[in-house]
């Protein structure tokens, strides 16, 4: 009888919960996010800027000595990172459900995807508007609490640690809203550190 509630309970589980993620996704991200920010932290570098007091208004036509505008390079970099993040979520998580027997797109997994979705479009939307204006000091910080919400909206369809992890995000997010010279390094923290902790328990 034991073992029958065993299996009714992970049963129940399985299709309540989408518990497929890989650890390897999480160590993934958060090495695509370190390289970017290594990338963002030379860029800042080369430009006169050390990344930990860059002025709050940060104009996206300003020239740079790479010939890139701030504009050019920063949509390359986050598509370097988003690319990088979700070719190796997609291929552990796929491989992992694979394994295991599990369907990887069925409704609970649309339903994950669509309360992650919600936060991180309207985040999207306002840290273009945020880069458009020139408040590139707000960016970072801006991304870690929009990205921390959809975690925890996203959580309750999926492992608890998650939502863990996005209240950890939105405190690092509110951190850098005060101290806005250090967005680069608690982005770094937030999406590459914390990413690969997470993995990695």
């Amino acid at each position: 009888p034991l073992d029958q509630l065993r299996d009714i309970h992970r049963m129940m589980e399985r299709t309540s919960k989408f518990i497929g993620l890989s650890g390897l996704s999480g160590v993934g991200a958060g090495v695509f996010a370190l390289i970017g920010a290594l990338m963002a932290h030379w860029y800042l570098m080369a430009g006169g800027l050390d990344g930990y007091g860059a002025s709050l208004r940060y104009w996206p036509d300003q020239p740079h000595p790479w010939g890139w505008s701030p504009l050019t390079f920063y949509i390359l970099d986050a598509g370097f990172v988003l690319a990088g993040a979700l070719t190796s979520g997609i291929y552990f998580t796929t491989r992992r459900a694979h394994r295991k027997g599990q369907a990887i797109w069925d409704a609970l997994t649309r339903r994950l995807l669509l309360h992650l979705a919600i936060p991180l479009v309207a985040g999207g939307i306002f840290c273009l508007a945020m880069f458009y204006h020139g408040y590139l000091g707000i960016v970072g910080p801006a991304t870690l609490i929009f990205y921390g919400l959809a975690l925890v909206n996203g959580s309750k369809f999926t492992l608890q640690d998650v939502y863990y992890l996005g209240i950890c995000e939105i405190v690092l997010g509110c951190i850098g809203v005060f101290f806005i010279g250090w967005g680069l390094l608690l982005w770094a923290i937030g999406f590459g550190v914390l990413h690969i902790v997470y993995g990695i328990m």
